[in-house]
Order: C-alpha cells, then sequence, then structure tokens
C-alpha cells in the first residue's frame, strides 16, 4: 500500500463542486487584486480567532517579513527565537539586519524553552519570536511576562497553529497568533488551513499596527500613489482566499477529524519499543498540524517506510544555529542541544483529514515491524 504524507486530490473530489463554484466566480467577476474574497477571508478569519484585525498577505514568509520590520526587529536590535524551526522564522529578522538570538528547546513540546529565554535578553533585546510548533503552542504565559519586564514586542510565529488555542492565566482561551503584538499565519497547502498555493496573514489587536501592515503589503501607500513608508509589494491572491473561505466552512470538522487520526496513531503505537511522542503542555487546545514521533535509529526507520511506500518528513533535519547561511552568528555544535539532539530523532508522519484508517494501519504495522 503506498500512503502519501499529503495530498490535495481527495478534498478536491469531496468538495469538487463548491471549490469550482468558488474559483468560477472570481474568473466571472473579474480578477482583481485584493477582491472582494480577500475582505470576506480576512472577515472569516477575525471571527474564528477573534482577532480584531487580520491582513492577507502572498505567504506565511511575507507575513513574518512585514511585521518584523514593523516592530523594529532591524539594525542590529536582538530578536530571541527558536533554533529549531524553518528557516523563515529566523531569516525575517536577518534579512532586516537584525540579530537572531536563539534559545534551546523544550524537549518534550519541541517549542522554545521559556524558562531560559530571560537569560538571554540584553540592553540590545527588542522583542521575541515564539514559534508554535506541530500541535501546541508555546508557553505564552511565561513569555508574555517576560515581554512585559522587559518592554519586548512579540511576533507570534503561528505559521503552523491555525485552530490552536492558550488558556494559561486568562479567564479564556485565547487563539494562536492574537496574544502578542502581531500574529501569522501560512496557508502553505500542507497546513491545516492550506490553500492551493502560497498565502499567509497576518493578525493582530493594535489598530496602529493593523493599518501599518495594511499599508506595508501595497508598497507603503496609505492612498493609491501616495507613500509613507518603503513597504512591500504581498497581497493574497483572490483566487486562494475563495478556496480557502470553502474551506473555512469545514475548519472545525477538520481540525476534529485530524484529532482523531492523531489518537489512531497514539493508540496503535503507545506500546511501541522504541518510539516517543510529545507531550501537551500547559492549558491548551492543540491541534495536530503534524504527527511527529521521536525514534530510535530514525533514518533506519524512514528508510524502512520508504521501502514500504510509506511517505513521511523530517521536520527538522539541521538546526538553524548549524545552517551555513547563519554561521556568521558565530554558533557552534553543541551550543544548543536539545534542538540538535531532536533533530536526529524527530519524524513526521501522514496525517490529514482525508486519510484512511487502513492507511494509518499500514504506517503503523510498518513501523511495529521495523522495531520487531
Amino acid at each position: 500500500m503506498k500512503v502519501n504524507f499529503y495530498t490535495s486530490q481527495r478534498e478536491y473530489q469531496e468538495k469538487k463542486a463548491e471549490f469550482d463554484k468558488a474559483i468560477e466566480n472570481v474568473l466571472k467577476d473579474g480578477i482583481s487584486t485584493l477582491g472582494k474574497e480577500v475582505a470576506d477571508l480576512e472577515k472569516s478569519i477575525m471571527e474564528f480567532t477573534s482577532a480584531k484585525y487580520a491582513v492577507g498577505v502572498a505567504s506565511g514568509t511575507d507575513a513574518l517579513v512585514l511585521a518584523s520590520d514593523i516592530l523594529g526587529f532591524k539594525n542590529g536590535s536582538e530578536v530571541i527565537t527558536s533554533p529549531f524551526t524553518f528557516l523563515a522564522s529566523t531569516s525575517c529578522i536577518a534579512r532586516h539586519g537584525g540579530q537572531p538570538v536563539f534559545v534551546d528547546i523544550d524537549e518534550e513540546t519541541f517549542n522554545i524553552d521559556a524558562a531560559k529565554i530571560e537569560d538571554a535578553v540584553t540592553d540590545k533585546t527588542v522583542g521575541i519570536v515564539p514559534i508554535h510548533l506541530f500541535c501546541q503552542m508555546a508557553d505564552m504565559d511565561s513569555i508574555m511576562d517576560i515581554a512585559a519586564r522587559h518592554n519586548l514586542k512579540v511576533l507570534e510565529d503561528a505559521a503552523e497553529a491555525f485552530g490552536m488555542s492558550w488558556k494559561g492565566k486568562g479567564s479564556k482561551y485565547k487563539h494562536a497568533g492574537t496574544i502578542g503584538d502581531y500574529g501569522i499565519y501560512s496557508f502553505f497547502p500542507t497546513k491545516t488551513l492550506g490553500a492551493y498555493g502560497d498565502g499567509g496573514m497576518i493578525v493582530t489587536n493594535d489598530e496602529g499596527l493593523y493599518k501599518l501592515a495594511k499599508s506595508y503589503r501595497v508598497h507603503g501607500a496609505t492612498e493609491k500613489y501616495h507613500y509613507d513608508y518603503i513597504g512591500y509589494n504581498s497581497r493574497l491572491d483572490t483566487i486562494q482566499a475563495a478556496i480557502l473561505l470553502v474551506k473555512m466552512k469545514y475548519m472545525r470538522e477538520a481540525i476534529t477529524k485530524r484529532e482523531v487520526i492523531a489518537n489512531w496513531y497514539f493508540d496503535r503505537l503507545k506500546d511501541c519499543q522504541g518510539l516517543r511522542f510529545p507531550k501537551i503542555k500547559g492549558e491548551q487546545h492543540p491541534v495536530y498540524y503534524v504527527f511527529n514521533i521521536l525514534a530510535e535509529n530514525r533514518d533506519g526507520l524512514v528508510e524502512h517506510l520508504k521501502k514500504n511506500q510509506v511517505q513521511y518528513s523530517i521536520y527538522y533535519p539541521l538546526p538553524l544555529h548549524l545552517q551555513k547561511c547563519f554561521s556568521y552568528l558565530g554558533y557552534k555544535k553543541g551550543d544548543f542541544p536539545v534542538s540538535e539532539r531532536v533533530c536526529t530523532e524527530i519524524a513526521a508522519l501522514p496525517i490529514y483529514p482525508e486519510i484512511t484508517e487502513d492507511e494509518v494501519d499500514f504506517v503503523c504495522h510498518t513501523i511495529r515491524n521495523f522495531y520487531k
């Protein structure tokens, strides 16, 4: 049996009429940048997340770049983040001449170890970029407390965290991305809310930051051909917004299905020697965007999966402090041992709402056979 890591084809076939109609409506109305569907999606995201403002942009990476620029993560200022993440979480700082400062991760959650952040704060520190990875949010209570004590800006990289929420010390759950100064989402196709191409969103509860993000996405214009800032050309595509609006109708159902699938994996692999699972920490609602395992002889396991036509992914094979592009920061092997160790043990198994129970059974059977 071949098991895909992800495919959009099943979802498209299930909702073909709705997707086709959504795209057709955009074409019939005449293609325009930042069309009605973009505004409708922004409104839908605000309602779903309870964010006061939302700004659609061309990608999650662009969302990070715009937000970092606006928040002043540049010109030698230090910004604390994690080395265990996708490149864009840190390149958004470096692109503006900011100085990324890494802090190791919690080995049970893969998120930044909040207990180590304050030791990294200096008089040059201006912000923190917590990354909510895979299935759960970082410790936002501790992070916001540190930010308040040191007057730091917080940019939540919630690219993978759509649908997740954190209660912490508050009286109610708050959606990922809505706790810091800015939050961003990626609509890359594999995401929980994924487009059929690139797309991203910036959210905030601050009106001033909202107006800046809205301006920065259109070259820094405050009205047509009147520029107050040096901005970007980063607009969410209208057709992608139309596709995402269809998906938003089924978002809670999709999140629930991901949890069901995660529980299939937990149940079938719970006593498998050689495997460990991440632990959910803090009072929060997780969303299983990715299902990760920590595996003994990870490289042997994934080769076994490949031979049996089970697709997988490794997030991430090399931490950012050891990447060539960040060698100028001066970090070396051994500086962040938890991140380095996790990179040698982690593997992601297929999980998306349309995967079947038989396919999950086959994946788990294949893993168990390897560890016999």
